[in-house]
């Protein structure tokens, strides 16, 4: 068994003109998150959480936001390209438990579809991925509102040498 920890945060953009993406999910929100790709924060964090166990590096290295490509990503794709890897690297998906911590928009009615998306990423059922919201109960720049942060932590299998 292997375990990997993801992290990741991004501040909301000034303005209108960017979704907010978290988990796959598009959630009714006045601002979105600036980021080079879609700024999901969820699937970043567990995109780094698989990578890190599998020893692969991390979400930066494979998809870097220097490159072109990269621009505007879904990164649901992204960690479905970066689950290929680690499937290519002899490794299977278990479980992973991940933190969102962001004071507005409440998330709790969005986090089953959440739950589903990245469990579909990583080709595994529905109970093998947990999603939790939190607030910074108004403490420091989460508080403030000023962005999202996502903890998370991902559970492989060697399946083969």
């Amino acid at each position: 068994m292997r375990v990997g920890i993801g992290y990741d945060s991004h501040r909301f953009a000034e303005g209108e003109g960017r979704k907010l993406i978290l988990g796959g999910v598009e959630i009714p929100s006045p601002r979105g998150l600036v980021g080079h790709s879609d700024a999901d924060a969820v699937a970043h964090a567990l995109t780094d959480a698989v990578l890190g166990a599998a020893g692969l590096g991390d979400i930066g290295q494979m998809f870097p936001p220097t490159d072109p490509r990269w621009r505007d990503a879904d990164s649901l794709d992204l960690l479905k390209r970066a689950y290929l890897r680690v499937v290519e690297a002899g490794l299977t998906f278990v479980s992973a438990d991940i933190t969102v911590i962001l004071e507005q928009p409440r998330l709790a009615r969005y986090l089953d579809d959440m739950r589903e998306n990245l469990a579909g990423a990583l080709v595994s059922g529905y109970s093998t991925v947990s999603v939790k919201a939190k607030t910074n109960e108004g403490m420091g720049w989460i508080g403030r509102g000023e962005g999202v942060a996502v903890l998370a932590v991902a559970l492989l299998e060697q399946v083969r040498a």
